[in-house]
């Protein structure tokens, strides 16, 4: 779902459309509302507030007319990649067939991160096939949270940032800019992109000029691909668990038992011992006594290591239970999207083969 753009597309004086992408929490809803005296939701930790694609209020900068878009991050709390990939294509796909094109995209990163996550590069990854290699000289790469660092460690941050993680979209053309948390940071942020001739995204060419499914966008496959990787990781995870599991259940029986027979020798010593300081009648009296006490020890000592190997085997099938289901919903969702691809190929087939005035439904 989406705050429509119909309002702006067929006005002659078109305001600039500038779409915010990036991470939940990484301030993206916080630069719109301050750049253009918006009030739409923010959210106060790593929640998403964001569950829509949404325009804020238009505003004046520099004699132009600019609208800023607020989406939703790919690592959204309360939506999968793909639910979040559908709502951005769909909003897309809309206003480029309505003749709208975006003038750039802003990409907001925490330079308050300590590092540039796993997270944080799949979501850097899906940003740039949908955008694609043409469009990236139109992207702005903005650091925020600037005030939540000292400035040497921002700096190398943003060093380590700029040389490695997002040189290949610098080396495109993208351009860095911080933002300071102030209403002039974000409006010398949009100066980087009011002044561009407009563009059109890769997935809005994917979808409405060459008519693919949203499964075979660029950016839908490397949702595919990561999720599919994600499942062979937790595949490995699980086996390494499970063996080292067993491990250790096989190495604390081994020495429960090692711990055991090192007992009952040292009972069997002692007897002998006993035996010849005393009369043969004592002497078998001991014996009886001795052999009477060792083997209910032993029976003791057996009956609660079985008792500790059957908890420890307990479980581990109950963890083995819950990885495995945790597996199986994996590969359901694997088979959603799979299922849904399919669906949409058949309607696309259904409607070539029926439709013969050249119209289309943008899915």
């Amino acid at each position: 779902m989406y705050i429509g753009p119909n309002e702006y597309c067929s006005a002659s004086e078109a305001p600039i459309m500038i779409a915010v992408m990036g991470a939940t929490g990484s301030g993206k809803t916080s630069f719109i509302n301050l750049a253009s005296h918006s009030n739409l939701q923010v959210g106060m930790n790593l929640e998403s507030c964001t569950d829509k694609v949404q325009l804020a209020g238009g505003f004046n900068l520099d004699g132009r007319r600019v609208v800023l878009i607020d989406t939703p991050g790919f690592d959204d709390t309360k939506k999968n990649d793909t639910d979040v990939l559908k709502m951005i294509a769909d909003f897309l796909a809309t206003t480029y067939e309505k003749g709208s094109k975006l003038a750039g995209v802003i990409y907001m990163h925490r330079i308050s991160d300590r590092r540039f996550s796993g997270i944080a590069g799949r979501n850097f990854k899906i940003f740039r096939e949908l955008c694609g290699e043409t469009s990236l000289k139109n992207v702005v790469l903005v650091t925020n949270m600037w005030g939540e660092v000292s400035h040497d460690v921002g700096e190398a941050r943003e060093k380590e940032l700029t040389s490695i993680f997002l040189k290949p979209a610098l080396d495109k053309g993208a351009q860095m800019a911080r933002h300071h948390n102030t209403e002039q940071s974000a409006h010398d942020v949009i100066r980087h992109i009011i002044n561009n001739h407009p563009v059109v995204l890769q997935i809005q060419r994917e979808l409405v000029d060459e008519r693919k499914d949203i499964a075979n966008t660029a950016a839908g496959e490397a949702i595919s691909t990561e999720l599919t990787e994600e499942t062979k990781q937790h595949e490995l995870a699980l086996n390494v668990m499970r063996e080292e599991m067993m491990r250790a259940l096989r190495e604390k029986h081994d020495r429960a038992s090692q711990i055991l027979e090192e007992e009952t020798r040292k009972l069997q010593e002692e007897m002998w011992i006993v035996m010849e300081d005393s009369e043969e009648i004592v002497l078998q009296y001991i014996q009886e006594l001795e052999w009477a006490e060792m083997k209910m020890k032993h029976m003791e000592a057996q009956a609660k290591l079985d008792q500790e190997q059957a908890e420890m085997e307990y479980q581990v099938q109950i963890t083995l239970l819950n990885n495995r289901l945790e597996a199986a919903e994996i590969e359901a969702e694997i088979e959603r999207l799979t299922m849904e691809h399919q669906m949409r190929q058949l309607q696309a087939q259904l409607n070539e083969s029926g439709g013969d005035d050249g119209s289309c439904v943008v899915m």
